[in-house]
């Protein structure tokens, strides 16, 4: 069976996501900060490793990786999926320890885990792998007020780019999701009021994250010489096609 690490799998997507692959027969290794939900997310799988992990911790990362490659042997795919909004407030309003903080898991935690993933997948046999990173709208657009997390959502792709042209040699697909409005904690005010452009708080629409679930599974059942480099799935009337 196919080998997948899914980061921040113990709620949200992640644990959507996780459960999807797990179901289409992948073995799943499991990565997220809390054990009890981490075990709550694997309790349905028949195989799946739960692995309490800060993917801001190099050690950590390190730690988990080994721990799938001494259990299953190889990884074909990570799903890079562990984040935080931050703060909100404009941009003077932003302490520079929650600015560092949320870099910290969006950013440098991707990193960390695309490059343990990346290593690997260069070492075993057959070679090769996908990655996913978990973008978002706002690596295209920001909400207001979000200095923090749209910048490292633009990182983000910035990431996804290099890794996707450096991985050609060494058969690893890498790809990224954007994501607008999937029903989940993080997003579960917006459906109520959401601050606007203009200033306005209006309510958006959002959509199953089952969806992004099918859509990360889409991506990672395709061969390894077939690539997605960007993939947007998003609540279709939210505001970010157009204006207003």
């Amino acid at each position: 069976m196919p080998v997948a690490v899914v980061t921040g799998a113990g709620s949200g997507l992640g644990r959507v996501v996780a459960r999807a692959l797990g179901e289409a027969g992948h073995d799943v290794a499991l990565l997220g900060r809390t054990r009890a939900t981490l075990e709550e997310t694997a309790a349905p799988l028949a195989s799946a490793l739960v692995l309490p992990t800060d993917v801001a911790d190099p050690g950590q990362v390190e730690a988990a990786f080994a721990a799938v490659v001494a259990e299953w042997g190889r990884v074909d795919l990570l799903v890079n999926n562990a984040g935080t909004f931050g703060p909100s407030g404009d941009v003077d309003d932003v302490a520079v320890d929650d600015w560092a903080a949320t870099l910290a898991v969006n950013v440098t935690g991707s990193f960390l885990c695309a490059r343990a993933a990346f290593g690997q997948m260069k070492r075993q046999e057959p070679r090769g792998g996908r990655i996913i990173n978990n973008g978002s709208i706002s690596a295209h657009v920001p909400r207001p007020g979000s200095a923090a997390y749209t910048t490292s959502k633009h990182a983000i792709s910035g990431l996804t780019k290099a890794l996707a042209l450096d991985g050609r040699a060494h058969d690893i697909a890498v790809g990224q999701v954007d994501i607008g409005n999937a029903a989940t904690e993080m997003t579960a005010g917006i459906a109520t009021g959401a601050r606007q452009a203009d200033g306005s708080v209006r309510p958006e629409p959002t959509f199953d994250p089952q969806h992004v679930a099918d859509a990360v599974f889409a991506m990672a059942r395709l061969p390894l010489d077939v690539s997605v480099p960007t993939m947007t799935i998003m609540a279709t009337g939210m505001p970010y096609v157009g204006r207003g």
